[in-house]
């Protein structure tokens, strides 16, 4: 929208008597600049997407140094941090912005939280939970409590990340991406009968989840219990063929939108390892009977 009305303006300014001559059957040179530059624009993606984020990064530093506001750099770092608007979608972006409404108001709700979010996704665990415990002293909002259990598990604080996760539970017992991830740091912890009992409570509430029949294959396998392990993972096989980009997207919300079909390729692939380890326990466990 941006860069067709600045290329409309654009014509509506230009001179067209340039290079023209009364009766000549020469295209003016006016007409023939934005031509091409609409057939840039429309039809070289690469291009096309540069010009587009660009103009939209304009405005918004113009709107900006016109009506400064916390309110709106937040706004605008939220446009560019959903992953539901590939267009728009930036994380460096979205982190400007954000970091923008912070210096601009260091007590506006949730600033913390989301620049947390994205340093845990640009691998910055660090500074993820330097900033997500902020958010926690400033609001102890139940979704920080989620966002730092991510974190502590991701650095192998599986104790610390249960911990967080039973806080957000308390608020949101429903919520199966936090049941699930719950049930991952137990797992990690050695902790598979209560992984277990987990995700049988997750399944209540979303009973044809991959997620979670992936993490049920993981705890019986965990428990010796191969028949049972077996049947949850092909259970989550038949199911992941399912899984659009838009529900991948969700599950995982923040990340890039242009990973999604990889993302959804990793859960299969995970899907089919823990197949083949499950059979070949369950091959050996044949082979040990006398």
């Amino acid at each position: 929208m941006y860069v067709i009305s600045w290329l409309f303006e654009a014509l509506r300014r230009m001179k067209f008597s340039l290079n023209y001559r009364e009766g000549s059957s020469t295209v003016p040179t006016g007409v023939a600049v934005f031509l091409v530059a609409l057939f840039i624009c429309l039809f070289i993606p690469s291009i096309r997407n540069t010009i587009f984020a660009k103009s939209v990064f304009i405005y918004e530093d113009v709107a900006l140094l016109l009506a400064p506001s916390a309110d709106r750099a937040y706004a605008y770092g939220t446009r560019h941090f959903n992953a539901t608007d590939p267009a728009h979608y930036n994380l460096a972006r979205a982190e400007k912005m954000y970091t923008l409404a912070l210096s601009m108001d260091p007590a506006f709700p949730y600033t913390h939280h989301q620049i947390a979010r994205i340093a845990f996704l640009k691998g910055d665990h660090a500074r993820a939970l330097v900033h997500i415990n902020e958010s926690i002293d400033r609001d102890p909002d139940p979704s920080s409590f989620y966002i730092r259990g991510l974190i502590k598990g991701f650095v192998g604080d599986y104790e610390g990340a249960a911990r967080d996760y039973r806080t957000f539970l308390r608020e949101k017992p429903t919520s199966w991406a936090g049941i699930n991830d719950y049930a991952w740091v137990l797992l990690k912890a050695d902790r598979p009968l209560e992984a277990l009992v987990a995700v049988d409570w997750g399944l209540i509430y979303s009973p044809e989840n991959v997620w979670l029949y992936n993490n049920k294959a993981t705890a019986h396998m965990e428990l010796g219990q191969y028949e049972l392990a077996y049947d949850a993972a092909l259970r989550a096989q038949e199911m992941v063929g399912g899984v659009s980009e838009e529900e991948w997207l969700r599950a995982y919300p923040g990340n890039d939108p242009l990973i999604a079909a990889e993302g959804i390729e990793a859960l299969k692939n995970a899907i089919e390892i823990n197949i083949h380890t499950i059979s070949l326990a369950i091959e050996k466990q044949e082979n040990d009977v006398p």
